[in-house]
């Protein structure tokens, strides 16, 4: 029989029960710092290797001639049609070889992310929950099916908001016209709030899968088969991916708001400074967002006990 508070947090909103799901995860930092250290296993070396080979194809191309070094944030927000020339120009410049890397580089460090993705996640479960099934493979291939809406989303948003640009900025400014900046970015926002609600609506099936593929031993496709048969469970974690989005967003904006707060200082500060502040807020941002990652998946967990607990 389920105790009284079992029905109680059986009948709360999944989100007034993720408040103690949130002061559960903090109660257990171990989980968290398992997420920072299979994350960081795989970034930190990606890093290196973005640097490295980037390093080679700046230096393979006189990326300097375009005057993007010379470019500073003043001169983007005081003229960001020129500044915008600049970095298209250098872009247009570095593109080819990095594409020629990025075809076997990204495939690369694609199925590295799915397997120590795949490794780290079940560790962080099981930790979480002893009962759970280890499950490493079907945790593989459902990283990578998860790319595949993923890529679709980001790509569609990519080519609309390539469509908006050729329309409001490139044509008018080949016309002679005023180009239309603030529609631009109406447009964008627009857009991007579009992509948002499209995987917030989508993407707690990708996250849902693997969990019952360990909780009751399922393979890739009997995962998801069970994931979008969740019946009166689906709103509670759909209501659960859309305030984890809302809360990425909120960090989000938080480092890029701390990120900017030297700035009315930049005669008086270093570069040097600059870059590790920027450096250091990035890392928090980083932290915070896996620990949202770990409260996501234990309100979940929490979630289904409650309510089998309650049916039970």
């Amino acid at each position: 029989m389920p105790t009284p508070q079992q029905k109680i947090d059986a009948q709360l909103r999944p989100t007034q029960n993720f408040v103690a799901t949130i002061t559960w995860c903090r109660n257990r930092p171990s989980l968290t710092l398992l997420e920072i250290a299979w994350r960081w296993i795989f970034g930190i070396p990606t890093l290196l290797a973005l640097m490295h080979y980037g390093s080679q194809i700046l230096a393979s191309v006189p990326w300097r001639s375009t005057g993007i070094a010379q470019l500073s944030i003043n001169q983007l927000l005081t003229d960001p049609m020129r500044g915008s020339a600049t970095v298209a120009q250098a872009l247009m410049m570095v593109a080819p070889p990095a594409l020629v890397v990025a075809k076997w580089l990204a495939p690369l460090l694609i199925l590295a992310w799915a397997i120590v993705s795949a490794l780290g996640r079940t560790l962080v479960l099981r930790r979480m929950d002893e009962n759970l099934h280890a499950r490493p493979f079907t945790l593989l291939v459902l990283n990578v099916v998860r790319l595949i809406p993923l890529c679709g989303g980001a790509a569609l948003w990519w080519f609309a908001l390539s469509a908006v640009a050729q329309k409001t900025i490139l044509q008018p400014s080949e016309a002679g016209e005023e180009p239309q900046v603030m529609v631009y970015i109406a447009a964008a926002i627009a857009l991007s709030l579009g992509l948002f609600l499209f995987w917030a609506a989508i993407g707690w099936i990708f996250t849902a899968a693997p969990l019952l593929a360990m909780r009751d031993g399922l393979g890739p496709v009997a995962s998801l088969r069970a994931a979008m048969r969740l019946g009166g469970l689906r709103g509670g974690l759909v209501e659960i991916n859309l305030v984890m989005g809302i809360v990425k967003i909120a960090l989000l904006v938080l480092a890029l708001v701390f990120s900017a707060t030297p700035l009315p200082f930049q005669t008086v500060i270093t570069d040097d400074f600059l870059f590790w502040w920027t450096f250091g807020v990035g890392v928090v941002y980083c932290i915070g967002s896996d620990f949202f990652h770990v409260a996501r998946l234990a309100g979940y967990l929490h979630l289904w006990a409650a309510t089998e607990s309650v049916k039970s």
